[in-house]
């Protein structure tokens, strides 16, 4: 069993370092405050080739896998620049659409996307059924060859800097179908269509990326906007929900490393009673167990990318490590507050704004709870508990 990093997979695991020169945590931090998208950062990493890591080459992409695109989420957020829009556009919609879209997404659209000239959104959430996917009502009905989809998406990260969207939604209705998870099609939606309205879902947390509710009433749509098969999407879903459960534990582990990193620079420097306050045990001993979780969470994590890319069944691995790289990331970034004392709730530390951010992720976009659940019944054997 190796766990070396090839030199490939370390030059896009310390991208983050390089880019952190340019678009530092500061960068980061007063786009977040501002709700402000870093379109600059942004196209830097298109410039630098990291939209398309899971893009095949032909397409314009990297033509590389899930375990890249999770070192180069967890390198960023090692040096404080968290990236959801990296979640999902890169890594949920265009590995998507490489895989199962039509030749005009991967001949036009790819290209473009990878090249950071578009961009994509991906919209499965909605206010009614929540988590429970199956009582997706956004329903696209057939008219000929064609659909007009109705319903409305929430909780969609980007919306708004976003051309298209990965619109997840019903062709028949839970109630006309045999089996719960018939009746899904994805639908690569351009959200300047007539009948596409949204509206800001005002999160009181600072992000760069904002929070958005998207509307649909009769967007025509055709066979040219269908990713995968019609009426047959849920088989295909995974592809999508396993990598954003993937992503976001590494995006965790790394803010993980990044607050605690912190929180020992100002342990070792700052002196009370005589000696550096990271000498006694109260400070030092919660950053330790801090650090074993993030980096328990970090292998946990390379696992379930592992799996991914080598076609096996990754769903255990995945729930496994978003439940315990949440946890890790709420963990280190409260001790390193802890640490900091009053300082850490400033504005000139900066240290407090993360707090938010990885609290977020215990609940969303799949709560702590189900991915137990799924651990308990999946993986353990017992009963089915919702």
């Amino acid at each position: 069993m190796d766990f070396t990093l090839n030199d490939e997979q370390r030059q896009i695991y310390e991208y983050g370092a390089l880019l952190a020169q340019k678009f530092d945590n500061a960068y980061w931090l007063d786009h977040a405050r501002r709700h402000a998208f870093p379109k600059e950062m942004f196209q830097q990493i298109a410039e630098d080739g990291f939209l398309g890591i899971m893009v095949p080459e032909e397409y314009g992409g990297a033509g590389l896998g899930m375990t890249e695109m999770a070192l180069f989420m967890e390198g960023t957020a090692n040096h404080g620049i968290p990236l959801l829009m990296m979640v999902v556009g890169p890594t949920m919609s265009l590995a998507h659409i490489a895989r199962h879209g039509t030749e005009f997404h991967r001949r036009e659209l790819l290209p473009a996307a990878c090249r950071g000239e578009i961009q994509f959104c991906f919209a499965i959430t909605e206010p009614g059924a929540g988590s429970n996917t199956i009582k997706a009502t956004t329903l696209a009905r057939r008219n000929g060859n064609r659909f007009g989809l109705t319903g409305e998406k929430t909780f969609i990260t980007g919306a708004d800097v976003s051309d298209y969207c990965l619109v997840v939604a019903r062709t028949k209705a839970h109630t006309e179908v045999s089996r719960k998870t018939d009746g899904f099609t994805l639908f690569a939606v351009d959200l300047k269509k007539k009948g596409v309205e949204m509206q800001r879902v005002k999160v009181s947390i600072p992000l760069p990326e904002e929070q958005w509710t998207l509307f649909f009433d009769e967007v025509d749509l055709g066979p040219e906007d269908v990713v995968g098969e019609v009426d047959d999407g849920f088989s295909i879903l995974f592809d999508s929900l396993n990598p954003e459960r993937i992503i976001l534990a590494a995006l965790c582990c790394g803010i993980g490393r990044f607050a605690l990193r912190k929180a020992v620079a100002y342990a070792c420097e700052r002196n009370v009673f005589d000696q550096p306050i990271g000498a006694h045990q109260g400070v030092q001993h919660p950053m330790a167990k801090a650090h074993t979780a993030v980096e328990m969470a970090s292998l946990m994590t390379r696992r379930a990318a592992w799996e991914f890319d080598n076609k096996l069944p990754a769903g255990a691995s995945s729930n496994m490590a978003k439940y315990a790289a949440a946890e890790a990331g709420i963990e280190a970034v409260d001790a390193a507050l802890q640490a900091h004392g009053g300082s850490g709730f400033t504005e000139d530390t900066g240290l407090y704004e993360l707090y938010p951010l990885v609290r977020l992720l215990r609940t969303a976009p799949v709560n702590r709870e189900l991915c137990l659940s799924f651990i308990g019944e999946k993986v353990m054997g017992l009963p089915r508990s919702y």
